[in-house]
């Protein structure tokens, strides 16, 4: 499987979220809602005609052209034009397009950072009855979702679950911890067995890290944002995801020393440590980095991630498509995004590049489900939420891992960095009316 890695497919910097909260703040979101929704006309079933201009990442969409053969065969009076972006450009350059209106006619977005751009001066909403929007796994769904308006159609799907080395439960007689108080001593179990840490640990102490101990808050029965729109950081249930994230170090399972991005899959083969909280991606890589065809499945298991206080919730991420608001062929745009949502595309999107499909029903295809080691992830992403849909997000979760390190290294208490993030969150607000 090659699907981007954490940080292989770019999401939304704090600098670039900045600007999309400008961007958002003088454009009264609230007020075009029925504009909006007025504008979202069904597509009909006609052939597409004319340009369509998409942009996208390199990676996924790099070999979306040959997916979508059958649609231009079928259509044969459109021409779909790609600009590929290299991942850490990408939403840079989409920014200044969108402002300057040169951007594309469809727009790759990424479900866990696109609440900037899901705004009728933006993007078009999705048509009525474009899609069956129960046909995708909820989160994804609802987190292109703003005033029971759709800004974006799902189209890859991932999320995060426990990666283990199987090899080394079976020596030592545990099985995949199942809620936080085993989790521990599951990690310690494996050191026991061998490794020389019990979890690989990310320790970039950033957006990403801040993604991990939202999802955390959400498994101690937490939330993010209220429903009237205020931050609620500094709660019981954010403490608890500080301290839960920080006992992986405190007890020795994990180290604040590495092993660094680019090291977690060698330290995993080698048995510097055992287990992984990551992305179905890994799983297609392992035999690579173990340099053996069937390592990884004589070696690796996978497992639901472990249930705090009130779930096992994870949260949902992948990528998603729109239409912008400047698009000049917007029907046949609209049928280009229909087109690559079915499942039998999807499904020919998973056998090209390993991209896990955002419609639940391409997992039962013999390809995906055949794949063990994917049902974990599937179980999982049944029960994941999207992230805030506020433009600010990107900035807060960015403070959130800074101060999970601080709690990680014991030189904060959870107490006083839930605080801080309160402080911060309302300090950046929610870029929203």
């Amino acid at each position: 499987m090659s699907n981007p890695s954490r940080r292989g497919v770019l999401r939304l910097t704090a600098g670039t979220a900045l600007l999309g909260t400008l961007a958002l703040t003088g454009c009264g979101r609230g007020d075009e809602t029925t504009t909006a929704k007025a504008a979202a006309k069904p597509i009909g079933t006609a052939p597409a005609t004319g340009t369509v201009n998409v942009w996208a990442t390199q990676d996924d969409a790099s070999v979306l052209d040959k997916v979508i053969k059958p649609f231009k065969a079928a259509n044969p009076d459109v021409t779909v034009k790609f600009t590929l972006i290299p991942n850490h450009e990408y939403y840079t350059k989409l920014q200044a397009a969108i402002a300057a209106g040169t951007g594309p006619d469809v727009a790759q977005f990424f479900p866990e950072s696109q609440a900037q751009f899901l705004d009728p001066s933006i993007l078009q909403p999705v048509p009525d009855g474009l899609v069956d929007s129960g046909a995708f796994f909820k989160s994804l769904w609802d987190a292109g979702v703003v005033k029971d308006v759709a800004y974006t159609v799902p189209w890859y799907a991932y999320t995060y679950a426990l990666v283990y080395r199987a090899d080394l439960a079976r020596k030592a007689g545990v099985k995949a911890p199942t809620t936080w108080d085993e989790t521990v001593p599951f990690l310690k179990a494996l050191q026991g067995a061998g490794a020389t840490r019990g979890l690989g640990a990310d320790i970039g102490w950033d957006i990403f890290n801040g993604q991990d101990v939202a999802m955390y808050a959400w498994q101690a029965g937490g939330s993010l944002v209220s429903s009237d729109g205020k931050w609620t950081l500094d709660t019981p249930a954010m403490v608890d995801a500080l301290k839960y994230n920080a006992s992986f170090f405190t007890s020795g399972t994990a180290d604040t020393a590495g092993p660094t991005f680019l090291d977690a899959q060698p330290y995993f083969v080698s048995g510097k440590t055992a287990t992984m909280i990551t992305g179905p991606w890994v799983v297609g890589q392992l035999d690579t980095a173990a340099k053996k065809t069937g390592w990884t499945a004589a070696n690796v298991a996978t497992a639901p991630l472990p249930a705090g206080a009130s779930s096992d919730v994870s949260f949902s991420g992948g990528g998603s498509w729109g239409v912008l608001a400047t698009s000049g062929n917007a029907d046949a745009s609209w049928k280009l995004v229909r087109y690559v949502s079915e499942p039998s595309t999807q499904v020919a999107q998973y056998k090209a590049y390993s991209s896990l499909p955002a419609v639940v029903s391409a997992w039962d295809d013999p390809s995906i489900k055949g794949q063990p080691l994917l049902d974990a992830f599937f179980t999982q992403l049944k029960k994941t939420r999207a992230f805030p849909q506020v433009s600010s997000w990107q900035q807060v979760s960015t403070r959130l891992g800074k101060e999970m390190e601080a709690v990680a290294k014991g030189t904060q208490t959870a107490e006083k960095a839930a605080a801080s993030i309160q402080a911060y969150a309302e300090s950046v607000g929610t870029g929203t009316k």
